[in-house]
């Protein structure tokens, strides 16, 4: 018995092993049975459903994506491809909501396994497009009701104006224009959030002057963007780029402080998640 269920298992392996031969060579459908094939005979395996779902996603098939990036992280709650793949298909089908947070679920989880990998820099930038799409389509309704508040109020004011005129009464003309310009500077003030501006530079990362994404700081006391100072101490040296002190990975700690005060500061300025 023992001996079947190994075989079963090294079979799928190999089917796997073939299918990702065929996915390099652009053969979706060939690698689409061959995973498939893997499925049946194990199909409690998370990378056989991740790597099929990869396939639906080069052929644009974002319901075949969904079903099995959901049946990935049903099995393996850490699977940060399955969280990807279902938290972009999930935006195919205007699910933002849920697709952010699918997205977001795969940073956290590839942060902490494979921090200085090419797929992170792939779900932020999905992440950021997302975040950046909710933040027009939110500020785009809030201008809009803005202008159809101050509209209501000015016709108010106005007609509050020419009733007091119809009454008789004195030093009206100069109240309403105070209170006609009041109202524009108090709406002005509320749309100042939807404006860009810089970003603090406290906020940014001094070797990418981007705002940050995953912050980690030094000995010396400097904050840097983890995967670039990671790069520099990998392929440049084992020191730091602006004290010049000797400095290894080991080294660097997680910026909770500075993470935390990006996140709030994004969660009111959606635009600064736009990429350049």
């Amino acid at each position: 018995m023992a001996k079947g269920v190994n075989s079963a298992a090294e079979q799928a392996e190999q089917l796997k092993q073939n299918g990702n031969l065929y996915f390099k060579k652009n053969r979706l459908g060939a690698a689409i049975d061959a995973y498939t094939e893997a499925i049946t005979l194990c199909p409690n395996v998370p990378v056989y459903w991740t790597n099929r779902a990869l396939c639906h996603r080069k052929r644009n098939e974002w319901a075949r994506v969904e079903e099995d990036s959901r049946r990935a992280v049903q099995l393996d709650p850490k699977s940060v491809k399955g969280h990807y793949m279902l938290g972009l298909a999930l935006l195919q089908r205007e699910q933002y909501n849920e697709g952010i947070k699918a997205l977001e679920r795969a940073l956290d989880l590839g942060r902490g396994a494979h921090p200085h990998s090419y797929m992170m820099e792939e779900i932020w930038q999905e992440l950021a497009g997302a975040k950046y799409k909710e933040w027009q389509r939110d500020s785009t309704k809030r201008a809009s009701d803005l202008q159809k508040l101050e509209k209501s109020c000015e016709i108010a004011l106005k007609e509050n104006y020419l009733h007091n005129i119809s009454q008789d009464e004195d030093g009206i003309t100069d109240s309403t224009s105070e209170q006609l310009a009041a109202l524009k500077l108090v709406f002005s003030k509320a749309a100042e959030a939807d404006k860009p501006t810089d970003v603090p530079d406290y906020l940014c990362c001094k070797i990418t002057l981007d705002i940050f994404r995953d912050p980690v700081i030094t000995p010396s006391g400097l904050t840097y963007e983890r995967a670039i100072i990671l790069d520099h101490l990998e392929k440049v040296g084992k020191f730091d780029p602006i004290t010049r002190e000797d400095l290894h990975p080991s080294q660097l700690v997680p910026n909770l402080a500075i993470k935390e005060a990006v996140e709030a500061y994004l969660e009111k300025h959606g635009w600064a998640y736009k990429m350049e």
